[in-house]
């Protein structure tokens, strides 16, 4: 066999076929702006969509005479119950509960201003129940008379104030980020 080499093959004057894909052309700013154009409106109408549709921006509010009825029907403690707020005064949260060292009804409003504003009531000793509610830094104020019962003003959270009322059968803690007013309406309100 003769080994000798093979002859490279001649150079075709044809070029090579190219790719079916087009090269890929730069972008610029106006195709980023119709690719922001294509995410953000859609986007935008859901969100108006929810907010104005579907209420959105609106508390839900709930019926609290389920929690108060099983409240009272324990028996652990006599339940004040809000009475004579405003309607503007929107409850979103109710319930009671039976706990390890009580029982604990808890109502959550929205007042007109637009705070959070929380009911407590608690066979929970009071020991445990303000570090829990208030945290362990919450330092009392001065004493307040709200509709001839007396409430111990308190420190909470950083933007939260409270007012608390002690008695043997239970203790009662108003909450909220509003201003004092707002928790003195409702502790003003409850018989």
């Amino acid at each position: 066999m003769d080994a000798s080499p093979s002859p490279a093959p001649a150079p075709s004057a044809e070029p090579a076929p190219q790719s079916p894909v087009p090269a890929r052309r730069e972008r610029n700013w106006k195709d980023m702006v119709l690719s922001l154009l294509a995410i953000m409106v859609p986007v935008a109408l859901m969100v108006g969509f929810y907010r104005y549709a579907l209420d959105g921006e609106e508390p839900k509010v709930v019926d609290t005479a389920p929690a108060i009825a099983s409240a009272r029907s324990s028996g652990a403690f006599p339940v004040l119950e809000p009475a004579g707020l405003h309607e503007d005064w929107r409850p979103t949260t109710a319930q009671f509960r039976t706990v390890e060292d009580g029982k604990t009804l808890r109502i959550g409003y929205v007042t007109p201003a637009g705070a959070a504003v929380l009911l407590i009531e608690s066979t929970v000793p009071a020991e445990k129940l303000l570090p829990a509610e208030l945290t362990t830094s919450a330092r009392p104020g001065t004493m307040l008379t709200v509709d001839g019962r007396q409430w111990q003003s308190y420190s909470a959270r950083a933007n939260e104030t409270a007012l608390v009322q002690l008695s043997p059968e239970r203790t009662v803690v108003i909450v909220g980020t509003g201003e004092q007013d707002a928790l003195r309406e409702l502790a003003d309100s409850l018989g």
